[in-house]
C-alpha cells in the first residue's frame, strides 16, 4: 500500500515531472541530460557530481526511480517547465506536489501565498493546493 504523506507524493511524482521536461524537449536523450546538468550548475539549483548520460535520464522517468532522482534534476526540470513556452501543467497530484516541493526549494518565500502569486499565471490553480501542502510540510520539517 503506498504511502500517503506529502514527501512520498514528492517522490512518486518526480518521475513524471522528469519525463514531461524530457518529453517536451523533444531532444536527443544525452544532450537534455546534459541541459539539465548545465542549467542545474549555472542556476544554482544544485551541482552535479558528473553529467548523466541519456540512459540515466530515461530510467529517471520510470515510475520506480521516484528515490533514485537527485534533488538537482528534479528542481531544474521543475525550473526549465515553468518557463517553457508550451505552458506544461502536472498530470496528477503526485506530479503537482514534486512540482510544488521544488518551486519551494528553487526560491525563497516568506509564506504559501507569496510562493503561489509567484508562481506563472497558468500554474497558480493546478499547484494551489499543492503549494500548500508543501509549505506545510516545509515548515514542518524546520521543527525538527
Amino acid at each position: 500500500m503506498p504511502q500517503d504523506g506529502f514527501y512520498a507524493k514528492v517522490r512518486r511524482g518526480l518521475p513524471a515531472l522528469i519525463d514531461q521536461w524530457r518529453t517536451l524537449g523533444q531532444g536527443d536523450t544525452d544532450r537534455l541530460a546534459l541541459i539539465l546538468a548545465e542549467t542545474a550548475r549555472v542556476a544554482r539549483l544544485g551541482q552535479p557530481e558528473a553529467t548523466p548520460d541519456g540512459a540515466t535520464l530515461v530510467a529517471w522517468t520510470k515510475p520506480e526511480a521516484g528515490d533514485e532522482i537527485p534533488l538537482w534534476a528534479a528542481r531544474t526540470a521543475t525550473f526549465l517547465l515553468m518557463q517553457m513556452p508550451a505552458r506544461p501543467l502536472p498530470g496528477s497530484n503526485d506530479e503537482a506536489c514534486a512540482w510544488a516541493y521544488c518551486w519551494l526549494r528553487n526560491r525563497d518565500f516568506t509564506d504559501h501565498e507569496s510562493a503561489e502569486a509567484a508562481l506563472p499565471d497558468h500554474l497558480r490553480e493546478p499547484l494551489a493546493t499543492a503549494i500548500k501542502a508543501a509549505w506545510h510540510d516545509r515548515q514542518g520539517l524546520r521543527l525538527i
